[in-house]
């Protein structure tokens, strides 16, 4: 076990960085927080905590940190495209029809697990070690201390409540 928190990020620093260039491909077009400054708001939101229990638990951690910036990122580029906020007309419509679907998408899939998260923690873990961290299931078992077969189970419950509660939300707004 490393000897302090900050010992532990610079171990992992690496592997965090990997994950956030992940995220920036998927994101399809140019997110705003290039990998190196999703890695430094990540560690800002975690690096006061000293408890560490092991390299899984920093890595949940991580993973749910991780998925809150990607959504304040995104809830900041929806809030300042409907406020005007942009360089050129031309700028703005290349923008909106490029990643706005993909930024409201990011926002409601931040506020189903939200929700989900109040009403069964694991099962939003899961996602947030699955989904915004890319691990497996045996990386998310290991994080989440159960069986793979756990994770494979609650990965699913978690994927088709998301999916009941952005339908829903579709259907309503």
């Amino acid at each position: 076990m490393p000897a302090s928190s900050d010992e532990l990020i610079r171990q992992l620093y690496d592997e965090l960085h990997v994950i956030a260039r992940r995220e920036h491909r998927r994101a399809g077009s140019p997110m705003t927080l290039q990998p190196t400054a999703l890695v430094a708001e990540v560690y800002l939101k975690i690096q006061r905590r000293a408890d560490w229990e092991s390299k899984s638990h920093f890595l949940g951690c991580a993973a749910t940190a991780m998925r809150h910036v990607l959504v304040d990122a995104a809830r900041a580029r929806l809030s300042a495209k409907r406020n005007g906020q942009h360089a050129s007309l031309t700028g703005a419509l290349r923008e909106l029809t490029n990643d706005l679907a993909g930024d409201a998408e990011l926002v409601r899939l931040g506020d189903a697990l939200a929700d989900l998260a109040r009403l069964d923690p694991q099962l939003a873990k899961v996602v947030d070690c699955r989904f915004f961290v890319g691990l497996d299931e045996a990386e998310t078992a290991a994080v989440l201390g159960v069986t793979d077969r756990t994770v494979r189970r609650w990965w699913t419950r978690a994927r088709a409540w998301i999916y009941d509660q952005m339908a829903a939300d579709s259907h309503e707004g």
